[in-house]
């Protein structure tokens, strides 16, 4: 889904053109690879590209918000042997679609981004690992991977320069669980899609043994335009601890669903009004702001919030990925809640016993309530399985099954108690229908 508007466009700036501008000579013509010429041709060093990442305060866009400058500054400068950088585009979260278009209006700005970042770590090669459920993203760039090599960005002596560097896609297969660095490492070595246990962690341990660091691919095409307006311009386009821009992309009861780029630091009414308000008139019940694993907040707590990662926390949520999911007065909380337990029960790898357990269980207990088997004590004993599985898994995917089932009995309580007294929905079905079916069966 395309951009469908933005303030102050950055990484959005050259997607007017749609499929007709995402090629190298278009790119260069916006200003692309300018700066890794630059970086390359002034021989800037290591501490002054990771110093000026830090000043940026750019955070981690694919979910935990961790500093990008710091992570950098974890890999080992004194390390001999081969050091990789990995771009997760592996973007399987229910909700998210800004990655995939980002490759598809704009990969060069990624592949310089990781070029640069490969610089500043002294990596010497790196990796894609592209969604499996968005091939025809991954055909692109692989054409853009083929241009810049073509044009001297790939390969030996980048540049006429000392610099050698060379960058794959890697084509997953759907696996929600390779999101996870760990789970895309062990899928790009060909083993199954595990999350390792940490520590050690990446940049010492990672692809193949050798020091590695990951990033999200929103996170890698920001770089060039970072050192294009200089840190501190960036840094001020968002608010304090929360530099630069940022996509979004909007679901669910909205009338104009579709990837948006603000400064971090908007507030939500201004995302939802350029999201053209909320579908039919109908009031906002609840939104999940930063992808299906985030807790979901009730309307009115979310229109008082600002989208950046501090005042998201400070409601009790996430900024997560950037997937602002949009509910209406239309639906049932129950019904909703049942089809995210049941997604990440699938998607459990089942390596860890709470998870793959835990991850059952309260799917099941959500989906009888949803269907007139409740029973009194199945608030509590969903609350005492997600106390189980919280903070006793290898990786966060535990945490992220647990977190909505959590949020939704802790907002709106009564809806799952109506359940489990009445044997219905507290919705009346004909005003479901009257909605958009955002939870059909398969919709997760």
């Amino acid at each position: 889904m395309a951009l469908i508007s933005a303030l102050n466009p950055v990484l959005s700036a050259g997607w007017s053109k749609g499929d007709a501008g995402w090629g190298i000579k278009e790119y260069e013509a916006r200003g692309g690879y300018a700066q890794l010429k630059r970086v390359l041709e002034s021989k800037m060093t290591q501490d002054e590209l990771i110093g000026e990442i830090k000043k940026s305060v750019l955070r981690g866009r694919g979910g935990a918000g961790f500093p990008t400058g710091l992570k950098w500054s974890f890999m080992p400068r004194a390390y001999q042997g081969d050091k990789y950088v990995v771009c997760n585009t592996d973007e399987g979260e229910p909700g998210t679609f800004k990655d995939r278009d980002i490759l598809r209006y704009d990969p060069h700005s990624v592949i310089e981004g990781m070029i640069i970042a490969a610089y500043a770590m002294g990596a010497v090669r790196g990796y894609n690992y592209i969604h499996g459920e968005i091939f025809e993203i991954y055909q692109r760039f692989e054409e853009a991977l083929d241009e810049a090599r073509a044009a001297g960005f790939l390969g030996k002596n980048l540049c006429g320069s000392e610099f050698s560097f060379d960058l794959f896609a890697h084509h997953g297969y759907g696996a929600y669980i390779c999101g996870e660095e760990t789970g895309l490492l062990e899928s790009i070595e060909g083993k199954k899609g595990q999350p390792r246990y940490k520590p050690p962690f990446p940049a010492g341990f990672g692809l193949y043994g050798k020091p590695t660091t990951i990033n999200n691919t929103e996170t890698f095409a920001a770089v060039p335009f970072i050192l294009r307006m200089g840190a501190e311009s960036f840094l001020n386009m968002g608010k304090a601890n929360n530099g630069g821009t940022k996509l979004f992309s909007v679901s669910g009861h909205v009338n104009r669903p579709g990837n948006y780029e603000i400064p971090l630091g908007t507030p939500f009414s201004t995302l939802l009004d350029m999201a053209g308000g909320m579908r039919g008139g109908r009031k906002l019940k609840a939104v999940i702001p930063g992808g299906s694993s985030a807790p979901i907040l009730p309307g009115d707590i979310m229109m008082d919030c600002t989208m950046d990662y501090d005042s998201i926390a400070k409601a009790g949520s996430m900024l997560g990925s950037g997937a602002v999911i949009v509910m209406d007065e239309t639906v049932c909380m129950v019904k909703a809640l049942d089809r995210l337990a049941y997604f990440y029960y699938e998607e459990s790898c089942g390596q860890c016993t709470p998870c793959r357990e835990g991850t059952g269980w309260l799917y099941r207990v959500v989906h009888r309530i949803e269907h007139g088997e409740g029973r009194p004590e199945d608030l509590d004993l969903l609350n005492r399985v997600t106390e189980n599985i919280m903070g006793r898994t290898i990786c966060a995917l535990g945490d992220a099954a647990a977190f909505p089932v959590r949020s939704f009995t802790k907002h709106f309580k009564s809806e799952f108690e109506y359940h489990i007294e009445n044997k219905k929905c507290l919705v009346d079905p004909a005003v479901q229908r009257a909605g958009s079916g955002f939870f059909k069966a398969g919709a997760a």
